[in-house]
């Protein structure tokens, strides 16, 4: 066991809880935050089901990214924190704000704990979406050199709160000297640890389920959870992360192609798993209507290429393929609803 302890803000969120895991797995001492108390049972749950243990290297804190108090208790001692959470919605809010307010302003106050309790570094999880949005077309790969322009078009709520987000901690890094690097995921997919498990997870289970009798030509890049998890802790560890920027992005796909990903790898398992397509021109009608298809409007045409090639250079990082993302999921969200049932 490592001497070192890591604060992951909250851990009952998907990619929170498996960035818990690969610590323990790691031997790191690992502090964790929920917004209530509930919370904790549900952490050790996910850990459980991720086949981790807590006996000796997972402590359970309570702090909310709405309000000062437990911040300080919470970084104490802690020699790196990872900042994972932040709100996602199903749906757009009904006021931007709802969204940019929290993600800013949690953000913010998890840095001034940190730079209170002297740590050694902080890693922000940001998103793929303060990069990629508001920009016209283009045929060249994203890159971490890249800024989302918030007064572009089709920039969302969700993209203006991560940009806001990510640029407020690297301006208070810059202006205070504490040590930060940012890692920025592609939509993340990967083994579900609860029954709450997000927007992406949750579309492979929609397809499992055949919730859409026909499919957008959507293309969207993917990672899987337990690589994020890893550039976390590399992008924490590593010399040459202070400072930078690392897109997590293991590939394209689009909804027809996992689609099909899930029915040639599932057999009987995926029969309900829609294969039709619906033009981009429908799917921008019905959008005027339905929140779900509005989210996928992004996704539409040319696909939004994000190269993940720095972190590979830099941080050594190799991800699996997108299609091994998509079939884990989709097991573990089957493997998932057989227990329960």
């Amino acid at each position: 066991m490592t001497n070192s302890r890591v604060l992951v803000t909250g851990g009952s969120g998907f990619l929170a809880a498996h960035c818990v895991l690969r610590l323990l797995a790691d031997g790191f001492q690992v502090r964790t935050t929920v917004r209530s108390a509930r919370g904790a049972g549900r952490v050790r749950s996910m850990v459980a089901a991720g086949g981790g243990t807590d006996a000796a290297g997972l402590e359970v804190v309570q702090a909310d990214l709405t309000a000062d108090d437990g911040w300080d208790a919470a970084v104490a001692g802690c020699d790196y924190v990872l900042h994972v959470a932040s709100p996602f919605p199903a749906a757009p809010p009904a006021h931007e704000d709802d969204l940019i307010v929290p993600a800013r302003d949690g953000a913010l106050r998890v840095l001034r704990a940190a730079l209170r309790g002297g740590v050694k570094r902080v890693v922000l999880t940001s998103s793929l979406a303060a990069i990629d949005y508001g920009h016209g077309p283009r045929t060249a790969p994203y890159d971490e050199t890249i800024w989302t322009d918030l007064s572009g078009r089709g920039v969302t709520a969700y993209a203006k709160s991560k940009t806001l987000a990510e640029r407020a901690a690297w301006d208070f890094a810059e202006r205070e000297g504490l040590e930060l690097a940012v890692v920025n995921p592609t939509g993340i997919l990967g083994p579900v640890l609860s029954d709450d498990y997000g927007t992406s997870v949750g579309s492979i289970a929609l397809l499992l389920k055949g919730g859409t009798p026909v499919l957008p030509r959507a293309t969207v890049g993917i990672v899987d959870a337990r690589d994020v998890a890893d550039l976390h802790v590399r992008a924490m560890t590593h010399p040459a992360a202070a400072g930078e920027r690392f897109i997590a992005n293991a590939g394209l796909m689009s909804l027809p192609m996992m689609a099909r990903t899930l029915r040639d790898g599932l057999g009987d398992a995926a029969r309900a798993v829609p294969t039709r397509t619906i033009p981009d021109w429908v799917v921008r009608i019905a959008a005027m209507f339905d929140d779900d298809l509005r989210l996928s409007l992004s996704m539409l045409g040319t696909p939004r290429d994000a190269t993940s090639a720095k972190a590979r250079r830099v941080l050594g990082w190799a991800p699996r393929p997108p299609e091994e993302a998509v079939l884990a999921t989709a097991q573990s969200i089957l493997a998932h609803t057989a227990r329960e049932s």
